[in-house]
């Protein structure tokens, strides 16, 4: 029973790893720098780099959610310039009430591209690559 139990979840977490980047590209990375921004108006500041490859497929972005304690939040966006080589990326918003405080905290950061699905052709979110790191906001 254990050893049908263990083989499952090993299967449904290969699936999930798969399923999250089944459209990656063999240069797709993404990284997290680890120190961030918080300002006295609360604005949070956050940075790292990536690399993509254009597939033709639909725009990519860099997104960023910030978490603190029992907080957490989306920081800004950016779109990726998708031509193989490394790039910096920076995101930024205010949040307020209540804000993030200097200390210890949590980056989970997306390579996130909008490709069109089903007969319609909607733009869909499609995870290229995902990174969570652990952080620092400074003032």
């Amino acid at each position: 029973m254990r050893v049908r139990l263990a083989a499952a979840l090993a299967a449904g977490a290969l699936l999930a790893l798969t399923a999250t980047t089944a459209h990656a590209g063999p240069a797709d990375g993404l990284a997290v720098d680890p120190g961030g921004k918080v300002a006295a108006d609360g604005t949070v500041t956050l940075s790292g780099s990536y690399r993509c490859v254009d597939d033709g497929r639909g725009p990519v972005f860099v997104t960023s959610v910030l978490v603190q304690g029992d907080r957490s939040a989306g920081i800004g966006g950016t779109q990726a310039v998708c031509d193989g080589r490394v790039h910096t990326w920076t995101n930024s918003g205010v949040v307020k009430e209540p804000g993030y405080r200097s200390g210890a905290a949590r980056v989970e950061a997306t390579l996130m591209q909008l490709a069109p699905a089903g007969e319609l052709g909607l733009p869909l979110p499609d995870f290229r690559a995902k990174k969570a790191q652990d952080v620092v906001l400074a003032s």
